[in-house]
């Protein structure tokens, strides 16, 4: 048993030559498709994140008249923090999935 199992050992560490390695690649037609996808959702944040400073303006001008500014400050910085995860999200998954 003991030398079936040393015998199993050594085949399991000299992997065999003949054992394919292929590239990681995705089909062209699939990658457009892919790159054209990530183009828009990449301008859907962008332009999300400007309608979302605008209008946060917007309301903290009106409420400013009306002495309420503080409650839209948060409201901003949710929308400049959700702006900037847009902007790096394409560096930032190349750094880490390289």
């Amino acid at each position: 048993m003991r030398s079936a199992l040393l015998a199993l050992a050594a085949r399991s560490q000299d992997p065999s030559p003949n054992i394919p390695q292929p590239t990681p690649s995705a089909p062209a037609a699939l990658e457009e498709k892919i790159e054209l996808l990530l183009g828009v959702l990449a301008w859907v944040g962008t332009t999300a994140g400007v309608v979302g400073v605008l209008v946060t303006g917007i309301m903290m001008a009106v409420s400013h008249r009306r002495g309420e500014l503080s409650e839209h400050m948060s409201r901003l910085a949710t929308v400049l923090v959700g702006c900037g995860l847009v902007s790096v999200a394409g560096p930032l998954v190349t750094f880490v999935f390289g």
